[in-house]
């Protein structure tokens, strides 16, 4: 008799439940879908094909029973502390068993890599939400997305933003440490040697900074912004004119929650709201010289103020 909670490596065997299950698949990390779109079936035979590009996609259940299969994949970027999971599909084989089992076989994947902890997106009061929470996920962040138009009707402050450069980076990495919860820090410091973004002064000092992501599908914009800055609608409407080669792709605005203030700021340029997401860590590991492991209970019951994570914004 199989065992239903065999795991494995995706093969060329698993292409056709996969196609046929694109509709009814969970997405967990949203930056990936709105920048490049779905991709299961060519990143699931990218994994195949070249595992030692940090794509892993595996399935977890029976291999007698179609019905009772479950894909998932994670990406990890050489040198990321975190992997992040891409999607989990079909919805109607998410249960606790398997999706336990497939997310402990890619973390351990992730780990042979050097990541320490695996990282997911996901509407609350979904089942996907319950069933991670279930797994060991805790939530860390939470965030909207925002979808900006082109023809808003604001008019920006010219000027006002430059691409970032190396000598920006203490700045930036000193705004982000004010904006972000310590809870966030915790799971994803700014380690980055390198800024790729857009940044705004006003008499000598950083207020904004914003990472962005591109893709064939859309351009994904993180801010970090100080609550001291001013004309703030004026000057997203300046940072939207300001992407370089948009052209006719839409694009789209992570608010963390920790920035709520700023929603009214993207309002006011006709941007269309997404539902809220959590962001959810599982933890793997973490480096301690006491080899104490860290409690997951704590992420969620502590007191820090959430946030907007930047797992997709290390993907770049």
């Amino acid at each position: 008799m199989a065992d239903h909670l065999a795991i494995r490596p995706f093969d060329w065997r698993d292409i056709p439940l996969l196609h046929r299950s694109q509709s009814e698949s969970v997405f967990l990390d949203s930056a990936l879908v709105l920048t490049r779109g779905a991709l299961l079936v060519p990143g699931a035979v990218f994994s195949y094909l070249a595992p030692a590009m940090g794509v892993f996609t595996a399935v977890s259940g029976n291999s007698d029973r179609e019905n009772n299969r479950l894909i998932g994949q994670i990406i990890h970027i050489a040198g990321a502390p975190f992997a992040h999971m891409t999607f989990l599909s079909p919805a109607s084989a998410l249960e606790r068993a398997l999706v336990t089992g497939l997310t402990e076989y890619l973390a351990t994947a992730a780990g042979e890599r050097g990541a320490l902890r695996l990282l997911a997106d996901v509407e609350e009061h979904t089942q996907a939400f319950n069933i991670l929470r279930q797994c060991g996920f805790a939530i860390y962040a939470r965030q909207r997305i925002w979808r900006v138009h082109q023809d808003h009707h604001l008019k920006g402050r010219t000027g006002v933003w430059r691409s970032a450069r190396s000598q920006d980076l203490f700045a930036i990495r000193a705004l982000y440490n004010n904006l972000a919860p310590g809870l966030v820090q915790q799971v994803e410091p700014y380690v980055k040697q390198r800024p790729h973004g857009l940044v705004s002064y006003e008499e000598g000092e950083l207020l904004a900074y914003v990472d962005y992501r591109s893709g064939h599908r859309g351009i994904w914009v993180q801010p970090f912004i100080h609550p001291d800055t001013k004309a703030v609608p004026e000057r997203l409407a300046a940072l939207i004119q300001r992407i370089p080669n948009r052209m006719s792709r839409p694009m789209y605005l992570c608010v963390p929650s920790y920035q709520a203030w700023l929603e009214a700021a993207v309002e006011a340029l006709g941007a269309d709201p997404g539902p809220k997401q959590a962001v959810m860590v599982k933890q793997m590991a973490i480096q301690q010289k006491a080899g104490r492991t860290f409690a997951l209970p704590a992420l969620e019951g502590g007191q820090a103020e959430i946030s907007a994570p930047l797992a997709r914004l290390e993907q770049e």
